[in-house]
This record gives structure tokens, C-alpha cells and sequence, in this order.
């Protein structure tokens, strides 16, 4: 077991992490910008130590003074949550140069499944289904035409290193796609430093997928069932759900067995999430994230196994605590992200939290680094925190959020609570009748 873990990250991830290291007896070390002297892991860590000024890429995103923190704490180990470094193949390659432990996959595997052209080959290969498209990227306009009338319209054109739905844009027919290629690779360029772009069949109404895996690097593999992250705006998880509304027992012991193979045959190493599109009883891949997931908690939820300590052991050696036949699936799970943001318009909200007050009570969670008199920065992410709740059943777990939200306080700034107090109200999200475009009509008022 590592003996001293630097948190490489901020926020509710943050102090998750350092909840679970404090757990397992390992201390802890706490990197902090300038804007967050007063956070509350820098406040509950064994040690801090500001690594500098408020843009992410002058402290959190700053591997050298990431590097120097650990030499001068003496932490060995490094979990990175996520965001940030997370999926940097680069950072975990300087960590095993400098004979520190990444909290995380191999510097291979983050690279393979971080660029989508080579996580869609891998995955083929490894047997998991995939949406129809082209085999690489397309430099060609003459070629992705005749790629787009083969599998057929509409087609998505998608940034090869792609994220957060930029540099992605639907062509509904031949005369579209010029266009769509032409705007996808600018944005991909600008976003992301390469305007490579490849095509997949757009499906019109699926749900968002995913498969909690996880890997010892030592060819054994596990899933830990899947999560419905199918409510989202602009390609951004709002809620999430274990298990999905929509799946039998069938579908998700097949879909979860499936990725538990690859993952075996990939050698992996940690905690992933292999995500899907879904639609019609066929899973389609999207993408694999090598890391920790913001909505892991509703998978803590419905299996009793806390993800961190599991990470921690992996990269300790150590092995996974269970086996595929040891994992137990109890109740149902929601996640609620709340951020600091007008819940009209869903622009930042940063400020003082005046007044705070945490929903408690049976099958609650929350997972927040907020308090009484903590300012938000203007500088990062907007989430505050996460609510998370866990019941027997669906509706036991809805009426259970229901209660939580009526419960919460947190004045000071602009959240997206009002909106989940208007979700639990409707009754398709009662009746878990939704898609990946149902929040985006809801939100304009032309649900549909």
C-alpha cells in the first residue's frame, strides 16, 4: 500500500479522495491554487502546498509543480481524480519517471483510449459493439461522402480528440455534410490542438449508457454494473441513474460481461467506464474514460464498494478486493450535480455561500467541499457538489430525492436545484421515459 497520496485536484473530488485515503490510513497531501487557500481539503489534508496562481494551467494543470509538491512532501503516489490531468498519458509517464505511483491506467491505455479513432479500432477488437462509421479519420470531403451514404443519413461528425460535444455536428443529408466537416474540424482545432474528424451514424433517440469496469493489470477484470446518464444538456451530464430504467437483467449482465472481457484482454489497469449509446436493444460504443467518474457514487451506491479504495489498492498491488461473482447489485441510485449556475439560463454562478444546509437522513449522500461562508470561485468547474440518494426500489429512491431537495439550502449564488425539483415532479423522469435530446425540449418547453 502507498504510503503518502498527493490529491492532484480541487472541489468535492478533491476531499473524496482524501475521505477514502484517510480510511485506509494513508496520508494525505492537498495542491491548491491561490484561489483555494481556504478549501476545504487543503483544510482537512495531512499537508498543502500551493502550487500557484488561479488559471488551471499555472497550478493544477502544472506538472512540475505538481512533481516538486511530492518530492518536498515525500508523497509517493499520485490520484489525480478527475478533469484536470486525469487522461493525461504524458503526466503518468513524468510520475513513473520519477518512480511515483499514478493513481490510474497505464500511460498506454489512457493514450489508446484518448484519441476515439483508436479507442473505436481497440474496441472492435475486443469484441465490443460499435456504431457504424468511418475506420479512421477523414481527410477527404469525396471520401466522407461516400462513407455517409454507405452506413447512411443522418451522420455525426465527431473531433477525433474530442470532449464536451465540441467539435461535433450532425449533416442530415449530402448537402449538409461539407459544412458539418468544415465547422467540426475548425472547432476540433481550436478546442483541441488537432482538427482530425471521422463520421458515425447518428441515432436519432438513444440513451447514454455506461459500464463501471475495473482491472488489476494482472488480466483479471470486473464490471460493477451500468449507469443511465442519459439527462443532458449540451453534452453534459445533469443526473444519472443505477441501474438504468430501460435495461432488463438480461441486457446489463450481457453488456457488463462483455466489457469485463475487454478489459481482461486489454490487461487494464484501474477504474474506467465504457460508455454507449443505446437504442432499440443494440449498444453502440461512444468512448472508454480512464478514470474516476463524476457519478461513481451511484455505482458506491448499488454495489457497497467504495471505487477510491479500489483504485488505490490496484495501484498498490494489491488486487481488486472482489471477484465478478462477489458483486452484489442492491436498490436503485440517483445523482444529482449541483452547480453554481442560473437554472434558467445556466450561466456561472460563483460567489458566497451565505447559508448551507445538507439534506441527511437514510439513503442520502452528499458529496460537496462547500460550507457556510465558502466563496466559489470564478476560476474553475461550477459544480458545488453532488446529491446523491439510494433506495429498495426506483420510486423509493425518487421520493427519497424528493425529500432531499426539499430539505437542501444553499443561498449566496444561482444553482440548478430548481431544475430537479421541476425533474422529480415530471412524469416521464417518474416513469424513467427519457433520451439524450429530452432535457434540451423540456428545457425549452417543447418536451417531447
Amino acid at each position: 500500500m502507498v504510503s503518502k497520496v498527493l490529491i492532484a485536484n480541487r472541489g468535492e473530488i478533491a476531499l473524496r479522495v482524501l475521505r477514502a485515503c484517510k480510511e485506509l490510513g494513508i496520508q494525505t497531501v492537498a495542491v491548491h491554487s491561490t484561489a483555494d487557500n481556504s478549501a476545504m481539503h487543503v483544510r482537512l489534508a495531512d499537508e498543502s502546498v500551493c502550487i500557484g496562481p488561479p488559471p488551471a494551467r499555472d497550478s493544477y494543470l502544472n506538472i512540475p509543480q505538481i512533481v516538486a509538491a511530492c518530492e518536498i512532501t515525500g508523497a509517493d503516489a499520485v490520484h489525480p481524480g478527475y478533469g484536470f490531468l486525469s487522461e493525461n498519458a504524458r503526466f503518468a509517464d513524468i510520475l513513473e519517471a520519477h518512480q511515483l505511483t499514478f493513481i490510474g491506467p497505464t500511460a498506454e491505455h489512457i493514450r489508446v483510449m484518448g484519441d476515439k479513432i483508436e479507442a473505436k479500432k481497440t474496441a472492435q477488437r475486443l469484441g465490443i459493439p460499435v456504431v457504424p462509421g468511418s475506420p479512421g479519420a477523414v481527410t477527404d470531403d469525396k471520401e466522407a461522402a461516400k462513407i455517409a451514404a454507405e452506413i447512411g443519413y443522418p451522420v455525426l461528425v465527431k473531433a477525433s480528440a474530442g470532449g464536451g460535444g465540441r467539435g461535433m455536428k450532425v449533416a442530415r443529408n449530402a448537402e449538409e455534410l461539407p459544412v458539418s466537416l468544415a465547422t467540426a474540424r475548425s472547432e476540433a482545432g481550436a478546442a483541441f490542438g488537432d482538427d482530425a474528424v471521422y463520421i458515425e451514424k447518428y441515432l436519432e433517440k438513444p440513451r447514454h449508457i455506461e459500464v463501471q469496469v475495473f482491472g488489476d493489470g494482472m488480466g483479471n477484470a470486473i464490471h460493477l454494473g451500468e449507469r443511465d446518464c442519459s439527462l443532458q444538456r449540451r453534452h453534459q451530464k445533469v443526473w444519472e441513474e443505477a441501474n438504468s430504467p430501460a435495461l432488463t437483467n438480461e441486457q446489463r449482465e450481457r453488456i457488463g460481461m462483455v466489457c469485463a472481457k475487454a478489459m481482461q484482454g486489454l490487461g487494464y489497469r484501474g477504474a474506467g467506464t465504457i460508455e454507449f449509446l443505446y437504442e432499440d436493444g443494440e449498444f453502440y460504443f461512444i468512448e472508454m474514460n480512464t478514470r474516476l467518474q463524476v457519478e461513481h457514487p451511484v455505482t458506491e451506491a448499488v454495489t457497497g464498494l467504495d471505487l477510491v479504495h479500489e483504485q488505490i489498492r490496484v495501484a498498490s498491488g494489491d488486487g481488486l478486493s472482489v471477484t465478478q461473482k462477489d458483486v452484489v447489485f442492491s436498490g436503485h441510485a440517483i445523482e444529482c450535480r449541483i452547480n453554481a449556475e442560473d437554472p434558467r439560463t445556466f450561466a456561472p454562478s460563483p460567489g458566497e455561500i451565505t447559508h448551507y444546509h445538507a439534506p441527511g437522513g437514510l439513503g442520502v449522500r452528499i458529496d460537496s467541499a462547500a460550507y457556510h461562508g465558502y466563496r466559489i470561485p470564478p476560476f474553475y468547474d461550477s459544480l458545488v457538489g453532488k446529491l446523491i440518494v439510494h433506495g429498495r426500489t426506483r420510486e423509493e429512491a425518487m421520493m427519497r430525492l424528493k425529500r432531499a431537495l426539499d430539505e437542501i439550502v444553499l443561498d449566496g449564488v444561482k444553482t440548478t436545484l430548481p431544475l430537479f425539483r421541476d425533474l422529480v415532479e415530471d412524469e416521464d423522469i417518474k416513469r424513467g421515459r427519457y433520451d439524450i435530446h429530452w432535457l434540451e425540449h423540456f428545457l425549452k418547453g417543447d418536451k417531447h
